[in-house]
């Protein structure tokens, strides 16, 4: 059985609920921010980043939300929740799977940092360009949910997993996030709500 080293409103998320999506056994070792939203110096017991997720199974220990997507889909997944390689849609769902950490969380934890280390943020002649810069990756995403109902097309995969934090968790428990100018993204995080797995996973225990 998989155990998941799992931090409190963190990319951790992702991972518990695609175990629900799939249907895997896991066990779950939760750990609870501090106050300065970084994790307890005990999770460095499991890695020496200190940083979640992490799983481990059997002798494999795997950090890096991404990585342990596509390690539990190769290993465990039967073809679930991915694009076959020749699939037409293939590239496109690669892009989203990687686009999630490679660009969008990096623009919005780039904007938020400054937003906490500067007393008047929206006063330093920087801040309108990265402002405009989140504009520009939200204003993408809903543009591909227009033209189809979940990120990689038609069907939900793993790619909508990697996305959702920074639409649900993120935006409303660390950083305020408008998606009133991207309705699509707006009809896209509802649909991911409603569903039961999403709700399994981050609900309370």
């Amino acid at each position: 059985m998989i155990t998941l080293y799992h931090l409190d409103r963190s990319r951790s998320e992702r991972i518990v609920w695609l175990f629900e999506e799939l249907g895997l056994p896991y066990r779950l070792e939760t750990f609870l921010r501090r106050p300065d939203l970084y994790g307890p110096e005990e999770m460095r017991n499991v890695h020496p980043l200190g940083r979640a997720p992490v799983i481990r199974d059997g002798d494999t220990v795997l950090a890096e939300s991404g990585a342990i997507v596509q390690y539990v889909l190769a290993r465990h997944g039967d073809g679930r929740l991915e694009v076959a390689p020749a699939a037409p849609n293939f590239a496109r769902y690669l892009y989203w799977l990687h686009y999630a950490e490679g660009s969008l969380m990096l623009q919005l934890l780039r904007e938020w940092s400054v937003d906490r280390m500067l007393p008047d943020a929206d006063g330093h002649p920087g801040m309108a360009r990265l402002r405009e810069g989140t504009r520009q990756h939200l204003a993408t995403v809903d543009e591909a949910l227009r033209a189809s109902p979940y990120l990689a097309g038609p069907d939900f995969t793993a790619a909508d997993v990697m996305m959702a934090y920074p639409f649900t968790t993120f935006r409303r428990e660390i950083r305020p996030l408008d998606l009133m100018p991207f309705p699509a993204i707006e009809a896209w995080v509802r649909r991911l709500e409603a569903r039961p797995a999403f709700r399994k996973a981050t609900t309370p225990a």
